[in-house]
């Protein structure tokens, strides 16, 4: 294949919008991003979407409407693409749409033993693809997740793949963390193995919090964290979650890190204690970092360099707080290596097209613990 391009789409558990962007991808496989575009979710569709994260009343009907609505939201990222980057709909090769994660149980199982069946979880992303090729014009790719399940897989993360392709370097182990809605890790080494797994919430916490006492969407820079005192007795029972404690291949989403799952920490809490809600952020913010950074000393021994992706990396204070952790590991934002960080996992998503159309394998079972590489995704002719 030539050079061409794909355009990546991806909105992520943080329920903020969508990020896109515009990926030349060489003869060599090399890719460049040229355009990058943000649309914000709306503040009811934003709240449907979260009351899509559980069981509720006639989800079936609401889920085919949200799907509808978050392709005409990928649509309208795509069409500003186009027109920052002056491209046509036929210079795009494909567009790769995760979709939005309302559900992720990959160890929710219904196998029966009595027959023999394999075990096989399940995840669920709301988009219509085909919707999206039709308002576009494009081919589209989607539906990444379900062929690694199905060999047995976690089905994610799929972006440590993506990672060791911009990231790796071949004389040194180098860890990648990605803190979006959830955060996770991929570790690269110099021989070219490579893990990757979920370590625990990004900013879904961190935001619920911040929105349900300051009114806005996230703590910016993290200044409000900053101004809290963290409760130590609060951070130690949210890091007594026994996800933290699993060894990698590992997933998880909304489906465990959720308000109600933070209500219950919190009705633990002395009667008498006064916490402040800036406590609570500080004590979020800091149950992100120790955890993640947890993981960068239980797991990727030898590394020297942190790169920071998403989000989570325009968080000041999160990130003083992961260099604080991590005394001995250069952390630095993925801007430092030539790729800004609000728009990785867009591109990731521009490159897993990319591997489908080529059907090229773009799993690890190092990563999700399947059966062994498979193609992934799904395409939808325009």
């Amino acid at each position: 294949m030539v050079s061409a391009h794909f355009i990546g789409l991806m909105s992520g558990t943080s329920l903020d919008g969508v990020d896109g962007v515009v990926a030349r991808i060489d003869s060599a496989g090399q890719l460049h991003v040229t355009a990058h575009a943000f649309m914000p979710f709306e503040a009811p569709f934003r709240a449907e979407l979260l009351q899509l994260n559980q069981s509720g009343p006639d989800e079936l009907h609401r889920s085919a409407l949200a799907g509808n609505a978050v392709a005409r939201h990928y649509a309208q990222v795509v069409q500003e693409l186009l027109r920052t980057s002056g491209l046509r709909p036929d210079h795009i090769t494909a567009i790769g749409a995760h979709g939005q994660t309302v559900r992720h149980r990959p160890l929710e199982f219904d196998a029966d033993p009595d027959r023999g069946q394999a075990a096989v979880g399940y995840t669920l992303q709301l988009i219509n693809p085909a919707l999206l090729a039709e308002l576009t014009g494009v081919d589209v790719v989607a539906d990444f997740r379900s062929r690694d399940l199905a060999a047995g897989g976690q089905g994610a993360p799929l972006v440590p793949a993506f990672h060791q392709g911009i990231f790796g370097e071949q004389d040194a182990t180098v860890a990648v963390l990605n803190i979006g809605g959830i955060a996770n890790l991929s570790v690269l080494h110099p021989d070219g193995r490579v893990l990757g797994w979920d370590c625990g919430p990004g900013n879904a916490l961190m935001d619920h919090w911040c929105a349900k006492h300051t009114g806005q969407a996230f703590d910016r820079e993290g200044a409000w964290a900053a101004q809290g005192q963290v409760d130590t007795a609060l951070l130690a029972q949210l890091l007594s979650e026994d996800f933290l404690q699993r060894s990698p291949p590992k997933s998880t989403g909304r489906d465990l890190f959720n308000p109600a799952w933070l209500a219950q920490h919190l009705a633990r809490m002395p009667a008498n204690e006064a916490c402040r809600p800036q406590d609570i952020q500080a004590t979020l913010t800091e149950f992100t970092a120790r955890s993640c950074a947890a993981d960068v000393l239980r797991h990727a021994e030898g590394a020297q360099s942190l790169v920071v992706c998403g989000g989570g990396a325009l968080n000041t204070h999160l990130m003083q707080r992961l260099a604080q952790h991590l005394p001995s590991v250069q952390v630095i934002s993925s801007a430092q290596k030539g790729l800004p960080p609000l728009q990785v996992e867009a591109a990731a998503f521009a490159w897993l097209a990319y591997k489908h159309l080529r059907r090229e394998t773009a799993s690890l079972s190092s990563v999700t613990g399947a059966r062994g590489a498979r193609v992934l995704g799904a395409l939808y002719p325009r």
